[in-house]
């Protein structure tokens, strides 16, 4: 009889990585893998296009939960997801990450008594203010199997006197995605400047505060009057620019649609620099040996720092714009291996089987 696993994903990051630790399970002949799409992330864009584009297979079940208030969002999808693993029985329910979806997962499991696994346990960015901090800290604390990207986030965990016997350090699955969909690039169907930095723009401490927003778009601006600036304009963010009347018309951002996974590895393994605040855009950089400087006060990927592969900007556009001169001049110089060989789907999965 098949060990089932039930694997929850509900936004784009966990669409990649479920696209490698899936196929990895598929692969494996004692495994069996229920696929749930709690719909956090839901516009056909941004959503189906991931799917469309890595191969992976239409989800078990969609909740449909989305657009709400995060204490209202888990509890929905909880209780979608009891009843799921009641009609399923899983061995296993799998999670990714620090969203909303990894949450009402990870307590559906726990008030199920069913064995939690978590893939990238043990971020941390030590700032108790942001939803993913608190998503990714109680995940971890009821996970029965926590599968970190990096020695650091081991001890992260050791720090909170989580039981080390719980901790598998297996690489990370990004950098498999990576590696195994690299080779499908393509370039999306704009022009795109030979030479320019990518960005991308979409977190709410960042898009919801109009003064914050207003000092990001200037970064861009005067960016944009030494090197073009292509920004693949997230929903979010194209609504928060039309509250404050942006005035796209004279901007000289060259703002493009939402990319599929297989277009954004092209931007940015052909990007000059990256300019993000999202936390898997700074890794993916990494993987494509650019520059990325955050437009964040913290990160939970502090090794990419320590490096210097990565530098933290926050919201001055005097340090956003000095910096990005300053970097644009330099060689890239990527000697380090973060992040594992590529293999973690496979070290998860095996991780689960020995339990």
């Amino acid at each position: 009889m098949k060990m089932k696993i039930l694997s929850v994903i509900g936004a784009r990051p966990q669409f990649v990585k479920a696209a490698v630790v899936s196929a990895e399970i598929a692969r494996t002949p004692d495994l069996e893998d229920v696929l749930v799409h709690t719909g956090q992330h839901f516009d056909s864009n941004m959503s189906q296009l991931f799917f469309e584009e890595m191969g992976l297979r239409k989800p078990d079940y969609y909740l449909g939960v989305h657009s709400l208030p995060h204490e209202e969002m888990v509890q929905q999808m909880q209780e979608q997801m009891v009843e799921i693993i009641k009609t399923e029985h899983p061995d296993w329910v799998l999670v990714y990450g620090d969203t909303d979806s990894t949450l009402a997962g990870a307590r559906a499991a726990h008030a199920c008594g069913v064995k939690l696994c978590h893939v990238e346990a043990g971020l941390r960015s030590f700032n108790p203010q942001m939803q993913e901090e608190y998503n990714r800290i109680q995940t971890d604390r009821i996970s029965d199997l926590l599968c970190v990207p990096t020695e650091l986030a081991a001890e992260n965990l050791r720090n909170e006197s989580v039981d080390i016997q719980k901790v598998v350090l297996t690489g990370d699955v990004m950098k498999d995605a990576a590696r195994a969909f690299l080779p499908m690039a393509r370039k999306p169907q704009v022009e795109i400047p030979e030479k320019f930095v990518l960005c991308t723009l979409h977190r709410a401490e960042n898009t919801d505060n109009p003064d914050v927003l207003k000092e990001l778009m200037l970064s861009l601006e005067l960016i944009a009057e030494f090197v073009p600036v292509v920004l693949p304009l997230h929903p979010r963010t194209k609504n928060k620019l039309c509250e404050i009347a942006y005035p796209f018309e004279t901007s000289r951002v060259q703002f493009i649609d939402p990319v599929g996974y297989l277009e954004m590895l092209y931007l940015l393994n052909h990007g000059a620099l990256v300019l993000t605040d999202s936390g898997g855009v700074q890794k993916e950089a990494y993987f494509a040996h650019k520059y990325c400087l955050t437009l964040r006060q913290e990160t939970e990927w502090v090794e990419l720092c320590a490096r210097g592969y990565n530098h933290l900007l926050g919201h001055n556009h005097l340090d956003i714009v000095t910096t990005t001169r300053n970097f644009l001049e330099m060689p890239p110089i990527f000697a380090d291996d973060l992040y594992g060989d590529g293999h973690a789907s496979y070290q998860i999965v095996q991780a689960i089987l020995q339990r």
